[in-house]
């Protein structure tokens, strides 16, 4: 079965002490477990997806404004991904396999050309990593489960700043998404 790696925003603003919506520590403490998991997908050249999340300053019609502080706001430092995942992307972005992609929202699914991606390489389990585990990457597995595919979670690999959260999706991905939880 071909298999995908999507790592979600997994940057600045959401992992570093001073980002500006950040996990804080937990983030931060899985952020070997990321690099990990991406080379090695890298490495069995596996398609790999860097889904970031990307704002417009001053944007007033976003839902998110009114739930969150400005974040990942494009044209900014935010933006970049966290600690050593950033030097790993930056050796392998060129790589046929690698794929970075803006979202608008929480799915990085929702108004983008994903699903369009897995299925040319004939993708059928999606593993999924990063922040927040009861946000975008919930959102991501939700809309993965409706559109068929196998979900794979990576359970030393995602985080979030709301541990009750955190804990109540990685239940949700198993009990009501059928996902495996590794």
């Amino acid at each position: 079965m071909k298999k995908a790696l999507v790592n979600v925003d997994y940057t600045y603003d959401f992992v570093a002490e001073d980002g500006k919506l950040t996990c804080g520590k937990p983030g931060q403490d899985i952020e070997q477990a990321i690099v990990g998991l991406s080379k090695q997908f890298l490495e069995a050249g596996d398609f790999v997806v860097f889904a970031v999340d990307k704002h417009i300053e001053g944007d007033k019609l976003h839902p998110e404004t009114k739930l969150f502080p400005p974040h990942n706001i494009a044209g900014t430092s935010g933006r970049d991904f966290y600690g050593s995942l950033k030097d790993l992307y930056e050796r392998h972005k060129d790589d046929s396999n690698v794929h970075y992609m803006d979202k608008t929202r929480y799915s990085a699914f929702a108004g983008t050309d994903l699903e369009i991606k897995l299925r040319e390489r004939g993708v059928e389990e999606v593993h999924i990593c990063g922040v927040c585990t009861d946000i975008c990457v919930l959102h991501t597995a939700v809309d993965a489960y409706n559109k068929g595919f196998k979900i794979v979670i990576h359970q030393d690999a995602v985080a979030s700043f709301n541990e009750a959260g955190h804990e109540w999706a990685l239940s949700h991905f198993t009990h009501t998404l059928g996902a495996e939880v590794v």
